[in-house]
């Protein structure tokens, strides 16, 4: 795990200062504390800061090929580089290093891009090839790894892991674009469709992008996608048991480590599993660490406590208080760009723990999104089968009456806030399954907005992307539409962006088995039965660990990372609510209007009605913009 930079010039191959990249390079130490360089050449420039995590002290960076035809800089582990290091060997690759990043080289020089799909793990590199004068970037199936990249007045692409080493570059304009505000307002975060400066893009996850001297910018090339076009013929039983034996090996493959290695541990199903199957397969007990909170209900460590005693794990747990408001600061430094999932507070505790006792941590995160593990899976499924049963054309008039109609009830419980199900039915699946993942809907958006920036929006919607991305989704079902939307949209934008900050920021490297491809794209082809029957999500995967977990811990209700801004608003932050209708930054854009966002903080504050989701985005906004210096 590591953090890469770099600058490659696309007219002609002018000279690359050294100091520049080191620059962009300390702008990211904090991914690779353990050492840092810089090769170039005329037109390139490449710079690595390293973690070191397998071959400690063989496998430094930038690396040259043995031929030294080629250059490497690689942030990421390949969880099947041994296999891969066999193959090659017997093509007449030579190796010099017991680590990945050496095979990566070996596979490009022996088959090039199309080295991509052989490539099992998390990465983003870069790779300079001589003979060619070309740069290859390329990033993971699923974006576990991020790899920011513009274009300067200069002629030159500059690319880095995060957003602060493009930023350490002296040419880059800091300018907003206007879009992502939209974006980031919807979402809660900048999807890697767009970027919070004008100009930087994010490669997406999945492609490569292949860049030559005298050579126009090119488009990104997709490598892989996950479809769900095909299904399983299979028995259930079999079914279990090949799932059973995929998730076994996805843990297994992503336990090598020349560090002490460890586990998350938050009792929930997903990482009790990943803990259960790690126990299975080592020799020694489990390193585990969890975070519990002080408020009732926000608390599983009990659960997490209860798992780790079942393995018998060196388990590692600390109760912290959720009123961290003091950190938000910290929190806009680590993202760079605005970033509201309230719930990267406590991921941030948990990889603090974590990192005293290990180097590496294995995390549940991936389970939900390709088995179906959300209750927004389960809303979705049951109103297709309505939406199935009668035409748009009647159900789209019928339901938007009654919508229209019905009183809005947030404060009820779902089943009698029948509002927001009328307003799904009327809609296309796509388009209610985008409203459904919104943190701020259209309407309150719309009502922020300024006229100035109504007009600079134009016909542009956030839900957009998402609805078109769907409706060319390899699927069969809307089901599959939804998850497929979640691994491509979703789980890169929100929650691996979240882990990689948080994690990275310590030093420390998540690694996700339960996003391994092989394991995704089985569960791909379940029908959409054996992912949810009846209330219950992941219920194939659930069925296959009962072996291992008791139903208490596979069937109780879904509980997330959970931090209570709604109280901080009402209390120690009723002050920073109260302020972002001043704030300076938001008011030198000219795009909110003021009294409306003041009506809602003190809306908010009075306990007339919970915006606590909208004022925390808003506040994380606010500090996001003065950081950057983009307003």
């Amino acid at each position: 795990m590591c953090g890469i930079a770099g600058i490659f010039h696309l007219e002609t191959p002018k000279p690359v200062d050294p100091a520049r990249v080191e620059k962009m390079c300390d702008a990211i130490a904090h991914r690779g504390p353990d050492g840092s360089a810089v090769w170039t050449a005329p037109g390139v420039g490449l710079g690595h800061r390293r973690l070191s995590i397998i071959d400690l002290a063989g496998s430094p960076q930038p690396m040259a090929s043995t031929d030294g035809r080629a250059m490497l800089v690689f942030n990421g582990e390949i969880y099947n580089y041994r296999e891969l290091r066999a193959e090659l060997a017997t093509y007449g690759a030579m190796f010099h290093t017991d680590g990945d990043s050496e095979v990566i080289l070996a596979a490009w020089q022996k088959w090039g891009p199309d080295c991509l799909p052989r490539l099992n793990g998390m990465f983003a590199f870069a790779i300079y090839d001589l003979p060619s004068r070309q740069l290859f970037l390329a990033r993971d199936r699923f974006g576990v790894k991020p790899l920011f990249h513009a274009s300067l007045s200069d002629g030159s692409v500059i690319f880095g892991s995060e957003l602060k080493a493009l930023l350490a570059h002296p040419l880059l304009r800091r300018e907003v674009d206007p879009l992502a505000i939209e974006d980031y307002l919807a979402w809660g975060y900048v999807p890697d469709t767009r970027s919070i400066i004008k100009g930087v893009r994010k490669l997406p996850a999945a492609h490569s992008l292949l860049l030559a001297h005298g050579k126009p910018m090119p488009e990104p090339k997709r490598w892989w996608d996950i479809s769900f076009a095909d299904r399983h013929k299979g028995k259930e039983a079999d079914l279990e048991a090949e799932l059973l034996h995929l998730l076994g090996q996805a843990v297994t493959s992503r336990m090598a480590a020349d560090v002490p290695l460890g586990a998350f541990l938050s009792g929930g199903v997903d990482s009790s599993s990943v803990v259960a199957l790690m126990a299975q397969s080592s020799n020694q007990p489990v390193k585990t660490c969890s975070i519990g909170f002080d408020t009732k209900g926000l608390d599983e460590s009990d659960y997490a406590a209860q798992v780790a005693k079942r393995f018998a794990t060196d388990h590692r747990a600390r109760k912290v208080s959720p009123d961290d408001f003091e950190e938000i600061d910290t929190l806009v430094a680590m993202f760079d760009e605005p970033f509201a999932d309230a719930s990267a507070l406590p991921t941030w505790r948990v990889c603090q723990l974590a990192r005293e006792s290990v180097t590496v941590a294995l995390s549940g995160d991936g389970a939900d999104e390709a088995l179906g593990g959300y209750r927004r899976h389960r809303f979705q499924l049951n109103e297709d089968r309505l939406r199935g049963l009668l035409p748009q054309g009647i159900r789209s008039p019928l339901f938007g009456s009654l919508a229209a109609v019905w009183p809005k009830a947030d404060w009820a419980p779902r089943p009698l806030r029948a509002k927001s199900t009328f307003e799904s039915l009327a809609s296309s699946s796509e388009a209610a399954y985008a409203k459904s993942l919104c943190v701020m809907a259209p309407g309150l958006r719309d009502g922020l907005y300024s006229p100035d920036y109504l007009a600079l929006r134009g016909d542009y919607r956030a839900e957009q992307p998402m609805i078109e991305l769907m409706r060319g989704a390899p699927a069969r079902s809307g089901l599959d539409k939804a998850q497929y939307a979640d691994l491509a949209f979703w789980l890169p934008g929100d929650i691996l962006t979240k882990v990689d900050r948080a994690s990275m920021s310590v030093g420390l490297e998540a690694r996700e088995p339960l996003l391994d491809h092989r394991l995704v794209e089985f569960a791909a082809r379940l029908p959409d039965r054996m992912r949810i029957r009846g209330m219950d999500g992941k219920w194939l995967m659930k069925k296959a660990m009962s072996r291992h977990l008791p139903d208490d811990i596979l069937y109780r209700p879904k509980q997330g990372f959970v931090t209570p801004i709604a109280e901080w608003f009402r209390g120690p932050l009723a002050g920073e609510a109260r302020g972002i209708a001043k704030g300076a930054a938001l008011a030198r854009t000219g795009w909110m209007v003021p009294e409306r966002v003041a009506q809602m903080a003190e809306a908010h504050i009075g306990g007339r009605s919970d915006h606590s989701r909208a004022l925390w985005q808003l506040l994380m906004l606010e500090k996001s913009l003065t950081r950057l210096g983009l307003a």
